[in-house]
């Protein structure tokens, strides 16, 4: 294989070699719980009613009772739960949304597609979310609301963003995409701003088998709205009363993430104990993820960083390891965004992140064996 180009594709295989340990392989955790799942998608194709039913109905309840909020409302996929919890929230043309410029482009496409723009501050250098330090002098005449990114499965520090966030009066929409189950001081992602919103992308932590999306909230009126909005903006049967959407999750997702749901916990575990696993076997050789002492990290991501990260990752490919970079190219220095005029410099550590993270196999369904050869394939590579 030496000398071969490889070709890391958008599900982190290695295309033009068989991976002996995938970067993620989702038919691990169909078959473990295989009898479950096809039950529960056949009770629905049973009752033949696929849109706004008793499981999407069921799976809210449930979903809020695990975030420790009031309500959760489902919607299409996560990028549509950020943006129907902004426009819940009144947020439109003519405002500005802080976030952080190392995310999936979807956090700021969702405040973009609002009319609404995106303004970025640097991140903390050792847990890559938002930076409450370079927060204040972010916020400007424009600002309505804070979007924090809890990255990689770690939730940002909320206290400040919360205390600043009160001062200034402006809201706080939790982008939780990687962060189902984790904890901040002994709160949920999602429960510590006003909205918390959720994707269950299937390879998240919660995934579907498809697409969709959670908003949750404690605000009565915000859940109301996200309703209406995702269901064309509809108060009752066709009375149409907000420009809304059709952003609805489906029953058949419903099914299965209900059942999921009750694993979500186990599986986070096991996660936190792989990545225990590297950071034992790695930390001497490459830098490992931070975890903070008040958080409960479920590294959705296994993150490390590594100087000459391209050669590593070449490197762990060649011998079968597959690995994905979260996420290679800053938001504001996307094309999408080259309108808001923001050079290369601009937020330094977001940048220099973007050139050394990589993201290691970690799925529950990983062996400890499998973690021991990913480590040693790392421990044997010329730097």
């Amino acid at each position: 294989m030496v000398g071969t180009r490889l070709r890391i594709n958008y599900n982190g295989r290695i295309e033009g070699v068989r991976a002996m340990i995938p970067f993620g392989d989702l038919r691990l955790q169909y078959q473990a719980i295989k009898i479950e799942l096809d039950r529960a998608i056949q009770s629905v194709l049973d009752e033949g009613w696929y849109i706004l039913g008793v499981s999407v109905s069921a799976f809210e309840n449930e979903f809020a009772a695990y975030c420790g909020t009031e309500f959760a409302v489902g919607v299409g996929n996560g990028t549509d739960a950020l943006q129907l919890a902004l426009m819940a929230c009144g947020i439109g043309p003519g405002d500005e949304v802080l976030t952080t410029p190392l995310s999936a482009t979807f956090t700021a496409l969702a405040i973009s597609a609002t009319g609404a723009v995106p303004t970025f501050l640097d991140i903390d250098p050792d847990t890559y979310n938002m930076d409450p330090q370079k927060l204040e002098g972010a916020i400007g005449p424009r600002t309505k609301a804070i979007m924090p990114v809890h990255l990689y499965g770690q939730p940002a520090d909320m206290d400040p963003i919360l205390s600043l966030a009160r001062d200034h009066n402006l809201l706080v929409i939790e982008d939780a995409a990687q962060a189902h189950g984790a904890v901040y001081k002994g709160r949920r992602a999602g429960s510590l701003g006003d909205v918390g919103c959720f994707s269950f992308y299937p390879s998240k932590n919660l995934g579907a088998f498809g697409d969709g999306g959670m908003v949750v909230t404690d605000n009565p009126a915000i859940a109301e709205r996200v309703r209406m909005l995702r269901n064309g903006g509809q108060k009752g049967r066709y009375d149409h009363q907000l420009l809304g959407r059709n952003s609805r999750l489906d029953e058949l997702q419903a099914a299965i993430l209900r059942v999921k749901l009750t694993y979500l916990e186990k599986w986070n575990e096991r996660r936190r104990h792989i990545a225990a696993l590297y950071t034992a076997l790695l930390a001497d050789k490459v830098e490992p993820p931070v975890e903070m002492p008040h958080v409960r990290h479920v590294y959705h991501l296994y993150v490390i960083r590594c100087k000459d990260r391209d050669a590593l990752q070449k490197h762990l490919g060649e011998r079968g390891v597959g690995t994905a970079v979260h996420y290679p190219t800053p938001i504001h220095l996307q094309g999408a965004y080259r309108g808001l005029n923001l050079r290369p410099g601009s937020f330094p550590v977001a940048e220099r992140s973007a050139e050394q993270v990589l993201s290691l196999p970690i799925y529950p369904e990983l062996t400890d064996a499998k973690v021991r050869q990913v480590a040693a394939h790392i421990l044997d590579w010329d730097m």
